[in-house]
């Protein structure tokens, strides 16, 4: 999630304001401190336009699903 992040030139600020969470629960979600809840990933890789699998490190493509 980090290298996402700063990958695209965003604040952890930024990314918790978009997920409508204190920036110190976000913190603790990249460093591994706590479970990411399913929706967090839902809508991180909604933001990052990757795949869930992707971002759960099951994938090393990070090319999200075709919608139906």
């Amino acid at each position: 999630m980090r290298d996402l992040r700063e990958d695209a030139d965003k604040t952890q600020q930024c990314i918790a304001d978009y997920l409508n969470m204190h920036r110190s629960v976000y913190r603790r979600y990249e460093s591994g401190q706590r479970e990411t809840p399913a929706w967090v990933v839902m809508k991180l890789a909604d933001f990052y336009h990757v795949s869930t699998d992707y971002l759960l490190g099951r994938t090393d493509d990070p090319t999200p699903p075709r919608s139906k």
